[in-house]
């Protein structure tokens, strides 16, 4: 597939957004790719149950495949950790909901106790990509991976929001490896309420990633969500209610 037109993501979808309700808040984060319109369904829905949200494009998303290539890892962990201290100036409870890449952000931030809690949705976990590692080394020849056409995607998910790119410079695996990596060595760090999303039907991350999760964090409180025929974008899928009700099942134990 074709890069997007540079106003592609000109759009009130894919505007970052920050909703003041309760004491509360959530900062929601998208994944590798992906733009802050993965997350506004289930943004829009917790704060119609009285929490604060938060959601913000991550460096180099929602702009260009060019300026994804000159931010990374650490870029992406910073603006996470930004998002939260902002948040901590309006709610006295601060969670991070991540989608993907935004859950190995979100477990990284609970291991590092930065929220009172944690959502991990669709988490590309275990660190078992054996091409991610080589990523820099093949970008040196092949720049670019272009996702495929995927006609399942579009009758699943929501088109409105389904707004991200539809490749990526290639030697940004290697920080979506760096990120991988260090989400899977803190997961013991965890000690916060803990929420695992997990589709049976994610064709992208491993099945065991929920389990692989709960069964490393120490947290006391660990709740799993299984979706049945889910695909790796739930959070603009017709599970999102079901997203929702878990979420707010967590929020309330904090």
């Amino acid at each position: 597939m074709e890069p997007r037109d540079p106003f592609y993501f000109n759009v009130d979808e894919c505007k970052p957004f920050f909703r003041k309700a309760g004491e509360k808040g959530i900062v929601l984060l998208h994944g590798f790719t992906g733009s802050v319109a993965h997350m506004r369904p289930l943004g829009d829905a917790l704060y119609d149950r009285g929490y604060t949200v938060m959601g913000v494009n991550l460096p180099g998303h929602a702009t260009s495949e060019a300026e994804m290539a000159a931010v990374g890892s650490r870029e992406w962990l910073q603006a996470a950790l930004d998002a939260v201290s902002h948040m901590r100036m309006h709610c006295q409870t601060v969670a991070a909901c991540g989608l993907s890449m935004g859950a190995l952000l979100s477990l990284i931030l609970a291991s590092r106790r930065k929220v009172d809690a944690c959502v991990s949705i669709s988490a590309p976990l275990p660190a078992s990509n054996r091409l991610l590692p080589l990523s820099a080394a093949i970008g040196l020849f092949v720049k670019r991976i272009s996702w495929k056409e995927d006609e399942n995607r579009k009758r699943l998910l929501d088109q409105r929001y389904d707004l991200n790119y539809t490749g990526f410079p290639t030697q940004k695996g290697t920080d979506l490896y760096r990120l991988t990596r260090l989400a899977e060595k803190s997961l013991p760090q965890i000690t916060c309420p803990l929420l695992a999303v997990q589709s049976l039907a994610d064709q992208t991350v491993s099945p065991q990633s929920a389990d692989i999760i709960l069964k490393e964090a120490r947290s006391r409180t660990k709740e799993r969500l299984i979706l049945q025929n889910a695909p790796h974008v739930c959070t603009i899928s017709d599970k999102l209610p079901e997203i929702v009700e878990a979420v707010d099942r967590l929020m309330k134990t904090v």
